[in-house]
């Protein structure tokens, strides 16, 4: 099954750390970013759950659950859980998958079968409280995810869900937006943005964070 965004998540019920949990019920109102890994006891997969742990206060402030995915079953998560505490000097303080049956990894497209026919590739999906899928960005094994990127595309999305604004490159968090270009009203561009605007062109119109 291929995912595009825009797509509703697909529900399932599977063992987790945490108990079995069922990913819409378990999301209720917050948005939510599932992430796998192709197996447990991995080094890059070992950093990024450490951070994630480390970084609960700022999914919490955005309203974001974070939950993780491995094709291995629930007592070798926990004794991973133990080396991740210990190596990375922290809690794991979220729910890992434990997707042995691969149905999991099936509805969300995690075999590529010319990377690996049977572990799952370092996918990452962002999930509304729509249950809608926002972001979708798949890295190679070697590669570890920047969970700074991760934080400042949320950021965007929550900030362009109730702004008709877009952000530019590299943007940040306080950093100057992009008005989209099918707002022309005047009269609603003065409400919607009283700080005021730059018109570098046109279709590039610049104005302060409406939440800064």
């Amino acid at each position: 099954m291929s995912l595009r965004l825009g797509d509703e998540a697909p529900d399932f019920t599977q063992e987790s750390t945490q108990g079995p949990i069922s990913l819409h019920q378990w999301l209720g109102n917050s948005w939510g970013v599932l992430f796998s890994h192709p197996a447990d006891f991995t080094p890059v997969c070992t950093t990024e759950l450490g951070l994630t742990a480390k970084l609960k206060e700022d999914f919490a402030k955005r309203n974001v659950k974070a939950i993780a995915l491995s094709v291995d079953p629930v007592d070798s998560h926990n004794r991973w859980i133990n080396d991740i505490n210990e190596t990375q000097l922290t809690q794991v303080n979220f729910p890992i998958l434990a997707d042995a049956d691969r149905k999991v990894a099936t509805l969300y497209d995690m075999i590529h079968p010319n990377a690996n026919a049977t572990l799952t590739v370092r996918s990452l999906f962002i999930i509304d409280p729509a249950k809608k899928i926002r972001l979708i960005i798949t890295y190679p094994a070697s590669t570890g995810r920047n969970f700074d990127e991760i934080l400042r595309v949320i950021d965007s999305l929550q900030l362009t869900e109730h702004h008709k604004v877009a952000t530019p490159g590299n943007w940040k968090s306080g950093d100057d937006v992009v008005i989209v270009p099918a707002l022309q009203d005047p009269e609603e561009i003065a409400r919607g943005f009283p700080k005021g605007y730059k018109v570098v062109k046109p279709y590039l119109r610049l104005t302060p964070d409406p939440r800064a």
